[in-house]
């Protein structure tokens, strides 16, 4: 029996559960996508290798480090990911456009005025190009003085782990169709204050993009953990609770009707566990209720500061001699970033799962807008949203207030209005998902402003 469904021969519990034999199971996405099964087989441990191997071998990928030298340094490094950006789009035919964001920072860890360069591949979407899926991986690296823009500091798993999850993704689905656009970019600037997050959210601003979900991929490559524990089976997606850029007037709404665990990067990280338990079986996707690991941070924080959906995507176990470590042996303990710390087939099962979320979410419609709910003194509950292009079907979706997952869910056709006989708004929490006519789905969006998806209005 599929997760999360209900036994139909419990025909006393059909009133309770809102006639859940006539719901299906909302844990798995009913139209099963061959496509998705053929890219969640599709990375290649041998690339994701070179990647990391090459971006190792500039010696120093610090932000202050060297600009100029082909062999060192951070300037080399952006160099060398342009380059292979730009080859990815030749062999398809000049699908991708590379640009090179860039703004110049001061600050705590940045004493001169430093520029602060992305690497971006961008392919535009065939029927949505300002619906924009992005995911990142930050390209710099540190040793244990932050400070330290000369000493080798190979970064294998923070962050060359990320990075070649996103170019290997985009190698991957370049060749592809996707109705929305997708960013792949490789970030500067993360170890000396979330920098080359801000430069793409600025960029992003002034494109005008609507960005549906940035994915962070940041230290994704290990699966040991420093307390010996291996799983090369979990991975942790880490997501806010509540918007980081809500008003007063919305919270105050928000903690009276519910929506504290359902932001738009939640929502995001719950369809990243149904992709997973359909078509990456063996990776399981733990959700973390926090925006990043405690009192750390990473780049999806200025995406999030800007309005935009954004997660957090980790190895479910840190070994923490092996980041932010200079290369040293000490009392038997073996400390720095190095490429023997990999397991490439976990990293590779990482790459599916973001690989297969960015297809999909480039190939569904846009999540519906003004989702509302009704229902206050009845016994059914009243759910309505304004449609959106390229949506053929809509689903509505229920869980307990306490269920970590949505639980139960219907295909209610192509209408904006659908009433939920004898399921009473009390009770549950409640969203809207937007489906494809070749079945592809949105997200899921819970209503009124802590759940949508459209970016806020700067205050």
């Amino acid at each position: 029996m599929p997760r999360h469904a209900l036994p139909c021969s419990l025909v006393l519990l059909t009133a309770l559960y809102g006639h859940a034999c006539l719901a299906q199971t909302a844990g798995v996405f009913p139209h099963e996508q061959a496509d998705l099964h053929a890219l969640a087989a599709a990375p290649d441990e041998a690339r994701l290798r070179n990647t990391i191997t090459t971006l190792v071998g500039f010696g120093t990928r610090h932000t202050l480090s060297d600009t100029t030298s082909r062999k060192r340094g951070i300037g080399a490094a952006r160099r060398w990911v342009q380059s292979r950006f730009q080859a990815i789009s030749h062999d398809c035919g000049g699908c991708l456009d590379v640009v090179t964001p860039s703004q110049v920072f001061t600050g705590k860890r940045v004493p001169k005025p430093t520029e602060v360069m992305d690497i971006v591949a961008i392919k535009r979407g065939s029927g949505d190009p300002q619906r924009v899926i992005v995911m990142t991986g930050h390209l710099d690296s540190r040793v244990s003085d932050v400070m330290n823009a000369t000493s080798d500091a190979p970064g294998a798993n923070d962050d060359a782990s990320g990075v070649a999850a996103l170019m290997e993704a985009a190698r991957l689905l370049s060749k592809q169709d996707n109705r929305a656009t997708l960013v792949f970019a490789a970030l500067s600037g993360e170890e000396q204050g979330l920098y080359g997050g801000k430069v793409l959210a600025d960029y992003a601003k002034a494109q005008g993009w609507q960005v549906e979900t940035d994915l962070n991929n940041d230290i994704v490559g290990n699966s040991r953990g420093q307390n010996g524990v291996r799983d090369n089976t979990t991975v942790r997606v880490f997501s806010e609770g509540t918007r980081s850029m809500e008003t007063p007037e919305q919270a105050k709404t928000r903690n009276y009707f519910g929506g504290e665990v359902d932001s738009p990067s939640r929502n995001i990280a719950r369809y990243m566990t149904a992709l997973a338990d359909q078509y990456v079986p063996d990776l399981h996707v733990r959700m973390i209720y926090r925006t990043d690991r405690y009192g750390r941070g990473g780049d999806q924080v200025p995406f999030l500061e800007a309005g935009y959906p954004a997660v957090r995507v980790t190895e479910g176990h840190e070994d923490y001699t092996h980041q932010h470590q200079d290369l040293r042996e000490e009392r038997g303990v073996t400390y720095g970033d190095t490429i023997d710390g990999i397991d490439f087939r976990y990293l590779a099962r990482v790459t599916a799962l973001n690989t297969i979320t960015m297809a999909s979410l480039a190939r569904a419609p846009t999540p519906p807008s003004h989702v509302a709910i009704s229902g206050a003194l009845a016994t059914d509950t009243t759910l309505s949203w304004q449609k959106v292009a390229g949506a053929a079907d809509y689903r509505v979706h229920w869980r307990d207030t306490t269920a970590p997952q949505w639980q139960y869910s219907r295909n209610v056709g192509d209408v904006d209005r659908y009433v939920l006989k004898d399921v009473v708004i009390d009770d549950w929490f409640f969203g809207v998902s937007a489906v494809s006519a070749d079945g592809y789905e949105s997200p899921v969006v819970f209503p009124g402003d802590a759940g949508s998806f459209a970016a806020p209005a700067v205050r």
